[in-house]
């Protein structure tokens, strides 16, 4: 009992030595590899990250793809990607800002990848969830929907669907949905 009232001793000791200065946050094991996720970042040239609640904030941060191949070539799509504590043992979570005519991403933004669900492992890091992401606009998948309407064109009918893309990312309907423009 003793030697807990010492250990508290010396630890207002140290605040008080701190001067009035803010205590240190102690960062959890999550900000402690997403630090480390971070400087290993590895971005293709048509990607881009940014810190909107500035850098003290890195687990909450912005990613934006321009697709230099595929259907959405010349396009600008945002996604917000949230940390959780937990990282690296539960995936971050992924929204789309950008309102797209994808068959992987819905019209609320929700993103259909298998690493960010059933296939995440803890080996897996911030830089292979932007390459996937990166893949949904290179390759969209037809077979894994979450854009059940956008997935059947592009199976049945890929010159529509190309079209169909082009008019969206131009700002404009597909159907009875309105695109704004984000090429």
């Amino acid at each position: 009992m003793i030697k807990l009232f010492k250990v508290k001793e010396q630890q207002r000791e140290v605040a008080e030595n701190a001067k009035g200065k803010a205590p240190v946050k102690k960062q959890s094991a999550g900000e402690l590899r997403l630090q480390k996720d971070m400087s290993e970042l590895n971005l293709p040239k048509t990607c881009n990250i940014s810190f909107p609640n500035g850098k003290d904030d890195l687990m909450n941060f912005e990613i934006t793809i321009q697709p230099d191949e595929g259907y959405y070539t010349g396009g600008m799509f945002t996604f917000t990607i949230q940390v959780p504590m937990i990282y690296p043992h539960e995936a971050p979570k992924v929204k789309c800002k950008t309102k797209v005519y994808h068959p992987n991403i819905d019209l609320e933004g929700n993103v259909c990848l298998n690493i960010l669900r059933e296939d995440w492992k803890p080996v897996l890091n911030i830089n292979t969830i932007i390459y996937g992401l990166y893949h949904l606009f290179t390759q969209p998948n037809y077979e894994d929907p979450l854009n059940q309407e956008a997935a059947a064109v592009l199976r049945d009918n890929p010159d529509m669907f190309k079209s169909n893309v082009r008019r969206a990312m131009a700002g404009g309907y597909v159907g009875q949905t309105f695109f704004p423009r984000c090429a």
